[in-house]
């Protein structure tokens, strides 16, 4: 009785849900490495029982993983099965020394693009592999040899077994959209599931290949490797790695993406030193009992918490449902084509080549590393591919650090010299050349966009500014933030985004560390820092009044700071924040006369020019909406309020939860139903807002503008909407510097948003 209190319903509902994805991938993976087929399921039962019982990430599922099937394959063709075994042990406990020695934090820092390298270029080589198997054949030695031999492969390949892959691809593409037009029993079954099943269904008339399950027996004790002791640690080195990143990835991925399904619980995060010591147990115990090398997954720790998993109960009963299985169901499972099982994880091998990856890192510069770190994986191997990204990682590194542009341009009233990149020693002859084309007496405006200056560049500029000023020059040194250079020591040092980052800056030491004390400290530090600056443009705008150009309508979620997003002052925005950004349109309920007010104020009275709707990521007034919390019916003020969300709702219920034709972002897909309802909204409380007859007078006379903008709170990224075609588009750093550049090739000026970067 005691264990059935315990044990909560979503958890054992869960459980199933990912033992019944776990089975048929776990046999793929061990297929696909040339190992005992039921090295997978022991895997999987080890990683689900014992690094659910001790990891650090409840609700990541661990088991046979992708990543590192193409090293395992490797493993038992170099030296065995046993030696295999051998070395996931090893690996185990090297995780175990790098949990005690609380360094899973450290192994974060590796770059994302190498990270996604590193896996695409292990999904390229899985897919062209597996490819073989699917078409009746064997895989090669390399991924070379698998592609030279492919046309080959293609005119031999056995009549029965392609059309059993074709049926795999087809039902795991399609799986999900047509239990989205169904209901009842299809909609909890997965698409792992399904597929196998439908493929083991048609091929049961057919002669192909499938699985063949050995009598389960006491495993044979792991044998170390023979050859040199180098690369053994090499191979142990490489399983460590994969295993460990991978792990830690995908605890950090489940975590966010629990906090964002149980939105307003308390939820704990990961504990990364934790979850590598499970996994270290996880793999001594699955080398030890003749299972594959085991590593957290995002794809199954997915599907835990959007099946609804609560605790690590969840996990841990996926891990006995395998075992059960293993014992019980042998038999059934004997009936699977091989075909199929190739099919599932070659799928599984394209889907990590992520052109969503590509597109983010191409953004940030740093594609080299990526191509790199990919191709050298596919031709050499995993611990080359990483060590050949970190090369280029640090090539492009030295190069930015390096890489200095000077340029300068007379205008009519003063010559501005930009600096562009860090300032080093290096580029001291370039200042001095920029320099020495400012004539004796102009004034000068030398513009700092970088984070970093050493001491020699630093004298340069000093000294230059001495010999200009003492010539009657005049020299106005500054950066990006307005910050003025060399600032002399107990000054305010904080960037733009420093106060943001943690609030240390504005942590009085004399002040209590609490809620209250850090908002006196912050109040202390404008005083002291900020409010000499701003004094006389207050008093200005004291005097002569308010006149905002723009009405800002946005969430109070405390994460949105509009002055931060959009670089404005004092006297800028009137901005109204509530909960979920509505608009209620009029005639709405009497207590909602406060928007509508402020909206009547705005246009009529102080004559804004535009009006922005803001939308943004992790909205709970969006949550409420997609969940049962808040009922039509119900009487509470936060319910009353969110009906005026209740058309943004029916509006996304309209468009399909493919949101095909209204609503999309420009550069990458729509994350889930959150954000496309957040999306939704904004677009929905603009029509409200052209339903208010003095917006619709200003409107229709060419005197206002309406604007709709989402800001991605993770990303530190704003888009905005064009509402001829429903896309938000993202807006770039470039943006309002060098003409009208926008996300999707084209568009409006940001200062036509009032989102200008103030000078």
């Amino acid at each position: 009785m005691r264990l059935r209190r315990n044990l909560h319903r979503s958890d054992l509902s869960a459980s199933i849900t990912v033992f019944l994805i776990a089975v048929p991938l776990s046999l793929g993976i061990a297929l696909a490495t040339g190992a005992p087929l039921q090295s997978g399921l022991v895997a999987a039962a080890v990683g689900g029982i014992v690094a659910g019982l001790l990891g650090g990430a409840p609700l990541q599922v661990s088991g046979a993983a992708t990543s590192l099937v193409v090293i395992t394959a490797d493993l038992v063709q170099r030296y065995g099965w046993r030696a295999t075994c051998a070395v996931t042990v090893l690996a185990g406990l090297v995780q175990l020394l790098l949990g005690v020695l609380r360094v899973a934090r450290a192994a974060l820092a590796v770059s994302p693009a190498i990270v996604h390298g590193m896996l695409a270029g292990i999904g390229t080589v899985i897919a062209v592999g597996q490819l073989h198997v699917v078409l009746g054949g064997s895989p090669q030695n390399s991924t070379v040899d698998n592609i030279a031999a492919l046309p080959g492969q293609l005119v031999d390949s056995h009549p029965a077994t392609p059309l059993v892959g074709v049926i795999t691809v087809a039902v795991l593409l399609g799986w999900r959209r047509l239990r989205g037009r169904t209901g009842g029993m299809l909609r909890r079954i997965p698409a792992p599931l399904a597929a196998v099943a439908l493929a083991t269904l048609a091929a049961a008339p057919l002669s192909v290949p499938r699985v063949e399950l050995p009598s389960w027996r006491a495993p044979a004790l792991p044998a170390l490797p023979e050859g040199p002791v180098l690369d053994i640690a090499a191979v142990v080195l490489t399983v460590t790695l994969v295993a460990s990143m991978e792990s830690l990835l995908s605890a950090v991925a489940v975590d966010a993406l629990q906090a964002k399904r149980q939105a307003g619980a308390q939820v704990a995060p990961a504990g990364l030193d934790r979850e590598l010591l499970g996994q270290g147990a996880s793999n001594v115990l699955s080398g030890l009992l003749g299972g594959l090398p085991i590593a957290g997954g995002a794809m199954r720790g997915s599907a835990n918490v959007e099946a609804g998993a609560r605790t690590r109960r969840a996990t841990v009963l996926h891990g006995v449902w395998v075992l059960l299985c293993a014992g019980l169901a042998g038999r059934a499972l004997e009936a699977i084509p091989l075909a199929a099982l190739a099919a599932l994880v070659m799928l599984v091998g394209v889907r990590m080549v992520s052109f969503a990856h590509i597109r983010h890192i191409q953004r940030h510069r740093e594609f080299p590393v990526y191509a790199a770190t990919l191709g050298t994986v596919v031709v050499f191997g995993v611990l080359q591919g990483v060590a050949a990204g970190g090369a280029v990682a640090v090539f492009l590194s030295l190069r930015r650090l390096t890489r200095t542009r000077v340029t300068v341009t007379e205008e009519p009233d003063c010559h501005r010299v930009r600096v562009s990149g860090q300032l080093t020693f290096l580029a001291v002859p370039r200042l001095t050349r920029a320099f020495a084309q400012v004539p004796d007496g102009a004034d000068a405006v030398v513009e700092l966009d970088g984070s970093f200056m050493d001491h020699a560049a630093y004298e340069a500029l000093r000294g230059w500014s001495e010999r200009h000023r003492s010539r009657g020059g005049r020299a106005v040194f500054g950066d990006g933030a307005g910050q003025a250079v060399g600032e002399p020591p107990g000054a305010h040092a904080c960037r733009p985004w420093t106060p943001w980052r943690n609030h240390h800056c504005t942590r009085s030491e004399s002040v209590p560390a609490t809620s209250g004390g850090q908002l006196i400290g912050g109040v202390s530090a404008f005083q002291r820092n900020t409010a000499p600056l701003v004094r006389e443009e207050l008093a200005r705008l004291a005097r002569e009044g308010q006149r905002p150009g723009q009405l800002f309508i946005t969430c109070a979620d405390s994460r949105l700071v509009t002055s931060m997003i959009t670089s404005s002052g004092p006297g800028d925005l009137f901005t109204v924040r509530n909960i979920g950004n509505l608009m209620p349109p009029p005639g709405s309920d009497a207590s909602c006369d406060s928007v509508a007010a402020a909206v009547e104020y705005a246009v009529d009275v102080l004559g804004v020019s535009s009006i922005t709707v803001c939308g943004h990521s992790g909205c709970g007034a969006m949550q409420a909406l997609l969940g049962s919390d808040h009922e039509p019916g119900a009487q509470t003020p936060l319910a009353r309020w969110l009906r005026h969300g209740r058309p943004s709702l029916a509006r996304l219920s309209r468009i399909g939860r493919l949101g095909r034709g209204e609503v999309a972002l420009a550069d990458r897909p729509v994350a889930d139903d959150h954000e496309r309802l957040s999306l939704v909204n904004v677009i929905q409380q603009l029509d409200h807002l052209t339903a208010h007859p003095c917006v619709a007078r200003r409107v229709s006379e060419g005197a206002l503008q309406l604007h709709g903008m989402y800001f991605h709170v993770g990303e530190a990224q704003a888009y905005i909407l064009d509402r001829s075609t429903s896309v938000f588009a993202a807006v770039r750093p470039e943006a309002g510097q060098e003409g009208p550049v926008a996300a999707a090739g084209g568009g409006p000026e940001p200062e036509a948003y009032g989102l200008a970067t103030k000078v």
